[in-house]
């Protein structure tokens, strides 16, 4: 810490973010819900957040590795205090942010707040103008947060270049390890020149490039369109440390199908992307809980090689092919179809897909879990995708060719 503290122009090594982080967000399912007296039990308050913690830790969820609870926008009071304070609205968060922090952590669980890097929040509450950075920073220090979300509504271009790197060495000084996503890059068009993301990968442990995702399957697939159009250049910014984010994950609400739910989670874990479900945990389906629950994709989401997948296949037949590289000379392959007719059966083989020659493969199939069996690069194998879903497996080397 010392070391970053005297080299203020290399913001961010602060040893957090090593692999994707995961948890639960209030934004895309709860919005900015504040009417606690209409609608008690879905309203932005400490209650939602009491209740999220519980089922973190109660459901599975945490020995998982979901173990962030994310306060999104509309938690503070229309003012700050005499002392210029950022404070919790007092009807909602009567027992403050200090003792949610301390309930969340007390379940071995980790807290995560909004802030926005300009005079107001997206939602219309007092945001954080320059002047405030230091002081924010140290608010939340001194409350017990471990994640800070830092959206760009209300700021200049100007502001945002100065304050997003502002508020990481701010967070850095406090002492506390405080993860830090930006929303900076989303606010620039999130592509070069305006975004340099080998700057931003000084500066931020994850970062927003693209539009609010919503609840529906056209949300998804624009994110997947912009985010692999462009992988040349997102791919090689990710890393341990500092990753795209191409935002929440909706699996569990209204606007995605059973197929388009496991395309989602496989889609997201190939981007090597932050793992943040907003959906209700109390009363989340079976099938869903699976989905996001399942341990294979987990692993392959968290591997510590945090190399982002790339988009290698593109047919004419609408099926696309994803690959991601991962430790041990393993990887991860998804078949996804963007048909909407009925199930494809798609023939290829590994050599199509330019994996080694004369190498042999254990093929996991992900969301089945079985073994499909031992695969030699020159095989030809074929694979059936539903309308909207994926096929996804897990491939470990039993034969590599001599170098």
């Amino acid at each position: 810490l010392a070391l970053a503290l005297a080299l203020p122009s290399v913001a961010l090594e602060n040893g957090l973010a090593r692999t994707p982080p995961m948890g639960w967000m209030s934004w895309e399912r709860f919005r900015c819900n504040v009417d606690c007296q209409a609608d008690p039990h879905n309203c932005i308050s400490e209650q939602l957040f009491f209740e999220m913690a519980d089922r973190l830790a109660e459901d599975g969820w945490r020995e998982l590795g979901y173990e962030y609870i994310n306060i999104d926008d509309c938690w503070s009071a229309k003012q700050r205090d005499a002392a210029g304070q950022l404070v919790p609205d007092p009807k909602r968060f009567p027992s403050g942010i200090k003792a949610l922090a301390d309930y969340v952590h007390a379940r071995g669980l980790k807290l995560g707040i909004y802030g926005d890097l300009g005079i107001f929040t997206c939602g219309g509450y007092p945001g954080t103008t320059l002047e405030n950075v230091k002081q924010d920073a140290q608010t939340f220090a001194a409350w017990g947060v471990d994640m800070l979300k830092l959206d760009g509504c209300y700021s200049s271009t100007e502001e945002q270049a100065k304050g997003y790197p502002e508020m990481a060495r701010a967070l850095n000084a406090t002492g506390r390890p405080i993860v830090y996503s930006c929303s900076w890059p989303a606010y620039q068009g999130g592509l070069p020149p305006k975004v340099n993301y080998t700057i931003l990968a000084e500066i931020c442990n994850l970062w927003r490039n693209y539009d609010d995702i919503q609840d529906s399957w056209e949300s998804v697939l624009s994110i997947v369109d912009w985010f692999f159009t462009n992988q040349d250049v997102l791919q090689p910014a990710a890393g341990p440390g500092h990753w795209n984010d191409p935002d929440m994950l909706i699996i569990g609400n209204f606007g995605l199908s059973f197929e388009q739910s496991r395309s989602q989670m496989a889609l997201w874990t190939v981007m090597a992307a932050p793992l943040l479900m907003s959906t209700d945990l109390r009363t989340i389906s079976p099938s869903a809980k699976e989905i996001l629950q399942n341990r294979l994709m987990i692993q392959i989401n968290q591997d510590p090689l945090g190399i982002q997948g790339r988009r290698i296949v593109k047919e004419k037949s609408q099926i696309e092919v994803f690959l991601r590289p991962l430790s041990r000379a393993a990887s991860a392959l998804v078949f996804f179809s963007r048909r909407t007719d009925m199930p494809f059966r798609y023939t290829t083989s590994l050599a199509k897909l330019h994996f080694p020659e004369d190498a042999v493969y254990e093929v996991q199939d992900v969301y089945v879990g079985k073994i499909v069996g031992a695969l030699r690069t020159a095989d030809n194998f074929s694979v059936v995708i539903n309308p909207s879903g994926v096929v996804m497996w897990y491939l470990r080397p039993m034969a590599l060719p001599v170098q």
